[in-house]
């Protein structure tokens, strides 16, 4: 069905998926977020699976007509929308998991886009999504939230 080729390719797409999850996994363990390593990794490799079975899928040897694979792709981001609702909390006028659920959302994305061949948009927003965890933890940054902090409780007494 499928040439070695072809199959060694995909194989190359899914070790992908895994290394790109496992990097922005990694830092969200660093950092103690609810969701980690295997979490991250997880959607990443699931979701390029799901768009590698859409792509070689043979819809009219199984379904009598044409594959479509953004049918599959349409239901990953919304599946991974319902996952990571699930780390967000709320407690008064805190909310927490914002960012976890929206690096969940875009890590099966970096998935989806290595399984339609979009290896560099993959690596871009792979750094990018760290460039932009990392952005919070700059001294600057740092200081103008305790600040901030600092603001809201004078203002609360």
């Amino acid at each position: 069905m499928f040439t070695w080729h072809t199959q060694l390719i995909m194989f190359g797409q899914v070790l992908l998926a895994f290394v790109l999850g496992l990097i922005v996994g990694i830092e969200r363990e660093y950092h103690h977020s609810p969701a980690g390593i295997r979490t991250y990794a997880a959607v990443c490799l699931g979701a390029c699976v799901f768009g590698l079975i859409s792509t070689h899928a043979q819809g009219g040897a199984y379904y009598h007509s044409i594959a479509d694979p953004t049918r599959i792709a349409a239901q990953i981001v919304t599946g991974i929308g319902f996952l990571g609702a699930g780390v967000i909390f709320r407690d008064g006028s805190k909310t927490n998991g914002l960012t976890t659920a929206a690096t969940i959302w875009a890590i099966a994305a970096v998935g989806l886009g290595i399984a339609f061949d979009m290896y560099l948009v993959a690596i871009m927003t792979t750094f990018l999504i760290i460039v932009l965890l990392s952005i919070n933890y700059l001294p600057l940054v740092k200081r103008w939230k305790m600040r901030a902090h600092q603001r809201t409780q004078i203002d609360n007494e």
